[in-house]
């Protein structure tokens, strides 16, 4: 066995269609490093399908993932995540979109794998959810954390000085932003059913520290977790496959922007607020600094 592979794998079997493409792999750390996409994974005859998630929450997002459900019986749907995180405001907008549809949530890379009856499709779990991915995870009315996943929590910040934090001016205005942005990360947190701990651990760790890893402990104390059983979120499990172990991006960061359809305070309607920060040696540049909505 290679070193650093994985022999677990938690699959669904099946002929493969994902939504505008052939069946071919949904999910790359490419992918990671540019905009979310959704995918449809269906699975027929042998199960109902998946939304594949994958990459950054953008301002675009929860716009776009409106455009991909409007065609798609979702409700109840099981959303697989793979993603390094991204803007805090429209990752609540998003995920209150998931819980209104009372979404499984879950964790992995999404793959088609060749048989020699047809391709199959299968979820990976050497996958890693990071920053606001984790709050996103969190939406889901039942929750599933693979033992090989990464789930990784920091502190919010400035987008566009989250590279160089210690070094950067910040002001009043910076700092309003901030704490507004974390009264609504509580309230969302509590809204989905999650523990203080979740909060406390990710506000715990600046941007110039690694991201904390959470422990299987971590997961139940802080309630992202709500089942140890894959059939929970998906309809059945099938052989192990090994698969090359996926490598941190260390230097993803919440950001901070106006909640898409909220209308800020009064005082805020001036503030500059940065947009999703991509991961360093991304192949998408982060949006510049601009005003609020």
């Amino acid at each position: 066995m290679l070193t650093g592979a994985v022999a677990l794998c938690f699959a669904v079997s099946g002929t493969v269609t994902t939504a505008g493409s052939s069946a071919r792999a949904s999910s790359t750390l490419e992918e990671r490093k540019l905009p979310m996409k959704f995918s449809w994974i269906a699975c027929q005859p042998n199960c109902r399908g998946w939304v594949s998630a994958v990459g950054i929450i953008t301002a675009d997002s929860p716009k776009e993932f409106d455009e991909f459900a409007r065609s798609r019986p979702l409700n109840g749907a099981t959303i697989v995540l793979d993603s390094s995180g991204g803007s805090v405001n429209d990752a609540i907008a998003l995920g209150r979109r998931f819980r209104g549809l009372g979404a499984l949530t879950t964790v992995g890379i999404s793959v088609a794998n060749q048989a020699a009856t047809g391709d199959r499709a299968s979820v990976l779990p050497d996958a890693y959810c990071e920053s606001m991915c984790v709050f996103l995870l969190l939406s889901g009315k039942t929750r599933y954390v693979p033992p090989a996943a990464h789930v990784r929590v920091h502190q919010i910040w400035m987008g566009d000085r989250a590279d160089d934090a210690k070094a950067a001016s910040y002001t009043a205005q910076d700092l309003m932003i901030v704490e507004r942005d974390i009264g609504r990360l509580a309230k969302y947190t509590f809204d989905m059913g999650g523990a203080g701990e979740l909060l406390s651990l990710a506000l715990s760790v600046p941007p110039w520290e690694d991201l904390h890893e959470l422990s299987a402990a971590e997961l139940r104390l802080t309630n992202l977790v709500t089942t140890d059983a894959v059939a929970d979120v998906l309809p059945r499990q099938d052989s192990a496959i090994p698969v090359a172990e996926a490598k941190p991006k260390n230097t993803d960061r919440f950001v901070s922007r106006a909640m898409e359809g909220e209308a800020p305070p009064q005082a805020a309607k001036a503030t500059k607020t940065a947009e999703a920060v991509v991961p360093t040696g991304g192949t998408a540049a982060p949006a510049p600094v601009q005003p609020s909505q």
